[in-house]
Order: structure tokens, then C-alpha cells, then sequence
């Protein structure tokens, strides 16, 4: 055999296992951006049931809370009421209109129920908890003064991004909802 079939064949083999690593890497990389879309989906659909759970309890108690332990309480045992209003005009003999409002409470329905009764699989103790980890989410819960008036605000955020570009700047652009500053309760992903 020639020298130059020999340098052929060996080159034809180092290209074969340049490409096949060069696969490889583009294969890694597309499973891991599939990863990172699959567990951030997760993050996401927590993140909205947390939501429904801080709505909820700052509409009966008037606040928000940063205690997982008194949200996790409020969703277990609280109660929303069921009530109907009603309103009656009574016209005025100068002209003018009167409205008596009447507000009936029905009864009451659990809060659990309301909220997560249709979630499958959902376990209320692993609420503040990431999918998968045993890592709670960040949660604060705070009034702000906005325009003269004092506004309620809450954010709950993602500890630690599986996504490295959401890692930059200390966590900066996490996964989260609510805000420290803004009165608002959409996702950053929203």
C-alpha cells in the first residue's frame, strides 16, 4: 500500500471522528434546550398555581404573605364566601336616584377546593417547592407607596434558573411573578 493511500484512509478516519464529536455537540446542545423548555414549563405552571394561591389569600385577608407556612394554612382551611348583590333604584320626587345595594352571603366554599380541585396529581405541601427539588421558591411580600397610596405587592421567583441565561446578573431574569416594585401579578414570561 502507497504512502498516500495510507494518509487517505487515516484521514478519512479523522474526519469520520471529527464529525461524529461535532454530532455529538449539536445533539447535546439540542437535549439540553429541550430540558431546559421542558423544566421551565414546569417552573411556569407552578409558578401559576402559586398565583391563583397569593390572589386568593390577599382578596379575604387584604394582604399578601412572604410565610409559604400561613399561604399553605390559608389554602388548606380558608374559605371563600359565596355572596349575591342586588341593587334598587329608588327614584327621588326632586329627580334624583337612590341606590340601595343589598349584599346576601350564600355560603362558603373551601379554598382548596375552588383553586386546585381540578389540578392533577397536585399536593398542596409541595406548593413553594421547584418541580423536582426540594428548593423553595423566593417569596416576598410587601406594601409600596405608588401615586400617595399604599398598594400590596408580592413577587415569587425562581431560586435557581436551570437556564443559564436566566442566571445572569444575580439571577436577574429568573422565572417570576409579581413584582418588588410595580403592582402586578403576571409572569415575566407572560
Amino acid at each position: 500500500m502507497s504512502k498516500t493511500k495510507i494518509f487517505s484512509i487515516l484521514l478519512f478516519l479523522v474526519a469520520v471522528v471529527i464529525g461524529y464529536f461535532f454530532v455529538r455537540s449539536v445533539a447535546d446542545d439540542i437535549q439540553r434546550e429541550e430540558q431546559i423548555v421542558k423544566e421551565e414549563r414546569r417552573v411556569i405552571e407552578k409558578l401559576k398555581l402559586i398565583r391563583s394561591g397569593m390572589i386568593a389569600y390577599q382578596k379575604v385577608n387584604g394582604q399578601y404573605t412572604s410565610d409559604w407556612d400561613k399561604l399553605i394554612n390559608f389554602i388548606d382551611t380558608g374559605k371563600f364566601y359565596l355572596t349575591e348583590r342586588s341593587e334598587r333604584i329608588i327614584p327621588r320626587d326632586y329627580g334624583g336616584d337612590s341606590v340601595v345595594i343589598n349584599i346576601d352571603t350564600l355560603g362558603t366554599i373551601p379554598v382548596y377546593d375552588s383553586l386546585y380541585a381540578d389540578v392533577p396529581n397536585f399536593k398542596l405541601s409541595n406548593l413553594p417547592y421547584k418541580p423536582g427539588t426540594k428548593t423553595k421558591f423566593d417569596i416576598y411580600a410587601d406594601k409600596i407607596v405608588k401615586g400617595a397610596i399604599k398598594v400590596d405587592v408580592f413577587e415569587v421567583k425562581d431560586p435557581n434558573p436551570i437556564n443559564p441565561k436566566r442566571r445572569k446578573d444575580d439571577n436577574e431574569r429568573a422565572l417570576r411573578i409579581g413584582s418588588r416594585s410595580d403592582v402586578t401579578t403576571s409572569g415575566n414570561w407572560e
